[in-house]
């Protein structure tokens, strides 16, 4: 149990917070009272669902801000899912007088938004002339009311000086854009992070006020536009429009090509073949390791993750020869780069994405299941993919229904592959 988990049990615990919640519908907890057992900031913070304690999650529950020091928790409907993004994607290249913004060095929100504006996203998606960065950072909410959705109906909350953060504001000739960025491919949001924003600025200014999430990993831009139809209630939000952007890399197949013709297979390593069918969360996940190595309850807590995932996950980064799992002085299991993944991490991006492609291609099972996608002009059918799986002497695979569960990591990483190629 983590941390969290243990703090939240005994605040349960010592201020009956279930039985009072049973009662008002709501429970309203201090930052002082949090304190007693661990740091607000720490215990407060959960951008994603499966973040929530235990207790949480069990109970139905969630927790929002209030004021700059209180926080209610009640059976929210605090969190949304992202919509699947659509397969079209736009190519776009950083401006050639731009040296400092390179694909491999967008290391922040912040770096990555300032290449999305170089680059004429913005532009595009937004739809406005003459834009202009202006308020960005933390700064207080002033008051407001709004409804929510709980388990037993629609709630009223008040919000009082609550403290809000807004990674960058875009403003041009018809529109205040007010975004949130975010650098892990996640499955939901706090709407929170965008609704109090939405809330304040819609107050302060004339023009209409756009909601935007931005994700961004390896060359890729997400970015989704969010409008609350009734601007009261907190989960009106509805999806206006999508698009995603790709940082040029002038990958061509006969790149591919080659690389199926030259690269050596490898003896196939003592670790679980793969579970993980999006490569590109394994590539977002070395991105996070670049920057600093993390436990198995960061990778859980930070990555929007089930524990189950976080193990397929880096198991899958470990099986590529990416990741390295050792233990810190604690005893915590500790995943970093190894130092193939360092030395894929320095690359350019073309010759990075090359290097991922590498890696995946040494291992028989993608090699050929590549070939034969390339020869036929289709994916191999998920028996054929069976098949070449079981000729590949695959670690700890026996039963037909793991080896059926496992082929989804072939066909996803072969997909990533082909997705990057640019003709």
């Amino acid at each position: 149990m983590g941390l969290n988990d243990t703090a939240w049990e005994s605040l349960f615990d010592k201020y009956h917070i279930l039985a009072e919640i049973e009662q008002n519908g709501q429970f309203i907890i201090s930052a002082n009272q949090i304190k007693e057992f661990r740091e607000p900031r720490l215990m407060t913070k959960f951008d994603h669902k499966i973040n929530l304690p235990n207790i949480f999650t069990s109970n139905n529950l969630s927790i929002l801000p209030i004021t700059r020091g209180n926080y209610v928790i009640s059976s929210f409907s605090a969190y949304k899912e992202f919509d699947e993004p659509s397969q079209d994607v736009q190519k776009i290249s950083i401006p050639a007088h731009i040296q400092s913004l390179m694909p491999q060095f967008l290391v922040s929100e912040a770096i990555a938004l300032n290449c999305a504006n170089a680059c004429g996203i913005l532009n595009d998606f937004l739809e406005d002339d003459e834009l202009v960065s202006t308020v960005s950072g933390r700064m207080s909410s002033g008051s407001f009311e709004f409804s929510i959705n709980t388990a037993l109906g629609t709630k009223n909350i008040t919000v009082s000086n609550s403290q809000i953060e807004i990674d960058a504001a875009y403003e041009g000739i018809h529109y205040l854009s007010l975004f949130e960025a975010k650098r892990d491919l996640s499955d939901d949001f706090l709407i929170r992070q965008l609704y109090y924003p939405f809330r304040v600025w819609s107050e302060r200014v004339t023009k209409t006020v756009k909601s935007i999430f931005l994700i961004f990993s390896n060359g890729m831009f997400n970015l989704y536009q969010y409008q609350f139809e009734d601007p009261q209630n907190y989960n009106s939000l509805k999806l206006v429009k999508q698009k995603n952007y790709v940082i040029v890399t002038e990958i061509c197949l006969a790149d591919i090509e080659n690389l199926l013709r030259t690269v050596p297979l490898v003896q196939e390593p003592d670790i679980s073949f793969p579970q993980a069918d999006r490569m590109s969360r394994i590539v977002n996940l070395i991105e996070l390791l670049n920057e600093k190595p993390m436990t198995k309850q960061d990778i859980t807590s930070e990555y929007a993750f089930d524990e189950r995932q976080t193990n397929y996950y880096t198991d899958a980064g470990r099986y590529l020869g990416l990741i390295d799992k050792t233990h810190d002085e604690d005893g915590n299991i500790l995943f970093h780069l190894s130092t193939c993944g360092h030395r894929i991490m320095s690359l350019e991006y073309k010759e990075r994405q090359l290097a991922l492609v590498t890696q995946i291609l040494m291992h028989k099972v993608f090699n050929e299941t590549l070939k034969l996608h390339l020869q036929y002009g289709e994916m191999p059918d998920k028996q054929t993919i069976i098949q070449i799986m079981k000729r590949s002497n695959l670690y700890h695979v026996e039963s037909d229904s793991t080896y059926l569960r496992r082929s989804s990591t072939v066909v996803g990483w072969v997909n990533w592959i082909l997705g990057i190629i640019e003709e």
